[in-house]
């Protein structure tokens, strides 16, 4: 059974109103940046999922949305093995469109840079990443962020789509796991 995150949040990271105002400012310049109608957003699934419907309402230019889901974590790790798997790919044909891949957080970077890799192949118009958050002290493979809700130190972090064993995804904000007090559900 998941313990309560009560028992296991250190600090509140990112609350929800500096979350939601980010998300504002990032709409209106996608908004700005995009007007012709062109706009797919393509949504990382699962962690990628409130941000992207907040997003996507914060736009007020026309645009269409997508999905994929990708694994690089596999079960019960809490870091990236450095490859890309697609599990679920997408159902629109991306060619000649401008696309913006929208995804939760970027820590190594190797996923989304498959991810990128993957797409560019499909010939998009234009190929740019939208993210929530970004830990560049973890970096290892290099990915351009067009679009950034918050630069993080390296902690643990779950909500706001983040999951931690795959619970606490609906939480309005972004805290750092007490690793002293977490005990894992595996």
């Amino acid at each position: 059974m998941m313990q309560d995150y009560k028992e296991i949040l250190s600090e509140i990271l990112v609350d929800e109103d500096s979350i939601q105002a980010r998300v504002a400012e990032l709409g209106a310049q996608i908004s700005a940046d995009y007007t012709d109608g062109n706009l797919l957003l393509i949504c990382i699934l699962r962690g990628g999922v409130p941000f992207m419907v907040d997003l996507s309402r914060k736009i007020t230019s026309p645009h269409m949305v997508d999905y994929m889901a990708v694994s690089s974590y596999g079960v019960g790790r809490r870091e990236s093995s450095g490859s890309a798997r697609v599990t679920l790919d997408l159902q629109t044909d991306i060619r000649n469109l401008d696309v913006l891949l929208v995804e939760d957080i970027i820590d190594s970077g190797h996923t989304i840079a498959a991810v990128l890799q993957m797409l560019e192949t499909r010939q998009p118009r234009s190929l740019k990443v939208c993210a929530l958050l970004d830990k560049p002290e973890r970096r290892e493979a290099e990915v351009p962020i067009h679009y950034l809700g918050f630069s993080i130190p390296n902690k643990f972090v779950f909500g706001y789509g983040l999951d931690l064993d795959e619970y606490h995804r609906n939480l309005p904000f972004v805290g750092v796991v007490d690793l002293d007090k977490y005990k894992p559900s595996v």
